[in-house]
């Protein structure tokens, strides 16, 4: 069997670069490049808390600078963001 002969799985939803938008922490601007299935979980998971998304990325950005070697600020999100749908 020849590689043009093996089938790719298909996804069900195409895969999207990552979306940069502003976001203010502690008064800071700062830029976040997520993809876009992470922007919709997080503002899923900030109007669950009813919070605004920057108070939700502040909360986040707390508990990554609690880390002994934290990650970057995007990375933290994206981990977080696994953490919460694991344990739900």
């Amino acid at each position: 069997m020849g590689p043009a002969t093996l089938a790719r799985p298909r996804l069900s939803a195409p895969l999207h670069p990552p979306v940069k938008r502003s976001v203010t922490i502690a008064g800071h601007p700062t830029s976040i490049s997520l993809e876009p299935m992470f922007w919709d979980a997080l503002a899923a998971e900030a109007a669950r808390q009813a919070l605004p998304v920057n108070a939700l990325v502040a909360r986040i950005d707390v508990e990554r600078m609690e880390a002994d070697d934290p990650p970057n600020l995007t990375s933290a999100i994206r981990q977080w963001l696994w953490k919460k749908r694991a344990a739900d």
